[in-house]
Parts: structure tokens; sequence; C-alpha cells
């Protein structure tokens, strides 16, 4: 199995030939893997965090993670010289459609491959590549995202987290907020502002640290979402410590740096692209048998609806096959990864709403069970709705439509004073 000089179908039966071959006996029945490939905040989407912990401490698994290591399958898309293959998106592609296929979990370094890793390769120096990159690829580094603020979504320019330079390190003060993967991390890259007086673009710095809640002045307060999920959290910082060997870019050059970081995220999320319509064409097929057993598969709006449905996800893979093809001729995908998401996004809204009509009034009685419980469709309703705010809200993916496909005028922007 090599790279790039590969033909892609060439590839994909190279791949399914090493899984295969490699794939230890059993390790497909762990857990269901495919769940972690859905969308963030469905109780479908997490296991219970003592049955993943269990999956991953199991020694089928750290077999297979050694496994994919040694074939350098971890981090593929990193150039090779820091331990990837330099695949691109037709590669990555089949790789997460065979082991999807396959229903082995790929070794995913999350924010730490997709992320933070790319960005210290574009702006670190050769030591923060030395010692960081190798701990990202064996797992031993775990990343959240410490960006956005209470009053600083979008706007990361504006960000108020503070940090000062003491000796050889920062103390960082401030809070952030929609935090994921803050259950599993134990690393935290941070934009902060470390020189107050600086325009408001200039004066950032990207410092990473490790994530100890409980200690080194780091409180977290996980959010509760509707389906009862609690994926996000608060992260407040009273004098936290961070090396200034792991500020990024040096200090004041954190903005090019998360220019880069969110540039690589929108790529991750185009990798995610392929699991996000794995996920869509196995619910749609749940969906139709649940139309059986509930006896409305011969409901003429109904098939109306589900077909429509068909035809939506026949669309949507058609679309992104497309945009693979058009990466690996060279061309870069650019406002048509808006179009893609509003998309995906607004067909699951409506798809949602349908699960629950062919429920019937049952879909208004929650299930017995602790907590928030809740059965698969009231779950897929709920979560629906995040898939058009998170990744840009449709509102935003509109206007990027607008603007930069269609040539239309940009929104009016509000004066800074006159904002309520």
């Amino acid at each position: 199995m090599t790279g790039l000089e590969v033909p892609v179908e060439e590839l994909r039966a190279r791949l399914r030939d090493w899984v295969a071959d490699n794939a230890p006996v059993g390790l497909a029945d762990l857990i269901d893997w495919r769940l972690r490939a859905d969308l963030p905040g469905s109780v479908s989407s997490r296991q219970s965090e003592s049955e993943l912990a269990g999956a991953h401490s199991h020694p089928l698994f750290q077999e297979w993670e050694q496994r994919c290591a040694q074939a350098r399958l971890i981090c593929p898309a990193w150039p090779t010289e820091y331990g990837g293959r330099g695949w691109d998106a037709p590669q990555m592609t089949i790789l997460d459609e065979e082991f999807y296929r396959a229903g082995v979990p790929r070794i995913d370094r999350v924010q730490g491959e997709s992320m933070v890793g790319p960005s210290i390769i574009l702006h670190g120096t050769a030591e923060q590549k030395a010692y960081y990159l190798p701990r990202i690829i064996s797992g031993e580094h775990r990343y959240c995202q410490g960006f956005s603020e209470p009053e600083s979504g979008s706007d990361l320019a504006s960000v108020r987290t503070r940090a000062v330079v003491e000796g050889d390190h920062l103390l960082i003060s401030g809070q952030k907020v929609w935090t994921s993967r803050f259950n599993t991390a134990n690393m935290i890259f941070v934009l902060c502002r470390t020189d107050p007086t600086a325009s408001k673009h200039c004066g950032l710095s990207y410092a990473i640290t490790e994530f100890t809640p409980g200690h080194n002045g780091i409180e977290v307060r996980p959010i509760r979402q509707i389906t009862g999920a609690a994926e996000f959290a608060e992260i407040f910082f009273d004098n936290t410590t961070a090396p200034l060997s792991g500020v990024i870019g040096g200090l004041g050059q954190g903005w090019q740096v998360v220019q880069s970081t969110l540039g690589f995220e929108r790529g991750g999320a185009g990798r995610a692209t392929t699991m996000v319509l794995a996920a869509r064409e196995r619910e749609l097929e749940q969906l139709v048998e649940f139309a059986r057993r509930q006896g409305r598969h011969r409901d003429p709006l109904v098939r109306r609806e589900l077909a429509w449905a068909k035809t939506q996800v026949t669309i949507l893979r058609s679309s992104w096959q497309r945009t693979v093809a058009e990466v690996a001729a060279g061309v870069q995908p650019g406002a048509q990864m808006s179009t893609w998401k509003l998309a995906w996004s607004e067909y699951h809204l409506r798809l949602g709403a349908l699960a629950l009509e062919i429920a019937g009034p049952a879909a208004m009685v929650r299930p017995a069970g602790p907590d928030y419980a809740l059965d698969p469709w009231q779950d897929t309703f709920l979560v629906a709705h995040s898939g058009t705010i998170y990744a840009g809200t449709s509102e935003v993916q509109r206007n990027i439509i607008g603007e930069h496909v269609l040539g239309l005028p940009r929104e009016p922007r509000v004066p800074e004073g006159q904002r309520s």
C-alpha cells in the first residue's frame, strides 16, 4: 500500500485487503464504531464514556492502533516527513469509506490531527514540531479548542482572554465557551491577547498548554444541550500557566496561526463529510424500515417524503464526489462547501420532522429511562437543529453563497455603536 502515486480505485482495493488482513477478529463487535461518525450532540453518536473507554483499552483496539501506526494510517494527510502519507481528499475519502464499510474505527486524533498538527507544521519551530507532532500521532496528546468566548464567537479578533509573560511561561486569565472534546482532552490550544495595546488583529498569541480541569487554574462547566448531551463546556482560566515554548508562531502572531487553523478545520470538515454522508445513508435506511414497522410505508405522503429524502442523499453524495474529483485535479473547493453544508443541514432538519410524523403521537412522549431519555428518532429531530448552527449557521452559509457565488451586494453591517 503506497500513496498518491497509486490510482484511487487501486488504493481502495489495497486498503480493503489491508483491513481484511490486519483488523483483529472481534474488533468490529466491541462497540458500534459507526455511531462515532454521527453528528455532534446526538445521543446515538455517543456511547457512554465508560463503554468507549473500555473499548479503547481493549487489547484488540490497542493491537489495531499499533498496526495502523506501523502502516502510517494515523494522521495520513500529514506530509511524509512528519509521519503521514501526504494524502489528500480522494485518498482520505477512500480510507474513511473502507474503514466505515468494515465497521472498524479510523484512529483519528481529531483536533490534534486536523487543526493543531497542521498549524504547527506550517508555523512551528523545528523544536515544536519535534516535540508536539509525535505526541499527537501516538495519542499521548489529545486536544480541545479554546477559541470562542461569550462575546467573541465568529469575531475571534475580539477575544478578551488575557495572557501576560512571566519568566518562561504565560499566565492566562479569561473564559472560553463551546469547547468540544473537553471530556477526553489533556491539552488545549488557546487564542489569547498578549498585547492589549495593539490593534484588534495584532497582539494575539496562539498558546498550547496542558488541560487539567481542577488544576492549574482551569475550571470546566459542561453545557447541557437540548438532547441531554453535554458535548460542549465553558472553560475558565485563572492565572493558568502555559509554556512560552508552546506559543506557535511567536508572541503577537496568533492571528496568522488561527487563520491557518480555521482553514485546516474547514478542510477537516471536508474529510468529515464522508462520514456525514455514510451516517445519513444509514439513517435513511433505518427510517424506511421504521416506516414499515409503523405501517406507514404505504401512506402516499410518507412515500413521497421518503423518495425526496433518497433523492437528496443521492444528490449530496454526487456533489461530494464531484468535489473530491476537483481536489484530485488540483482545484481547491471554495464557496461550494457552503452550498453543501447548507444542503445537508437543511435536509436533516426536514428528515427529523418526517421521522416524528411517521412515529405519530408517540413521538410526543419520552421513553422511560435515566437522565433525559430520548428514543432514536426524537434524538434525530432535536440534534438536526444543531446542524444549522455549528460550522457556520445557515444564515452565514447563505450570505457566502449570495456574495461569493451569486455576486449579490454584501449584507449591510450595523455600526458597532448602534448594535443592541
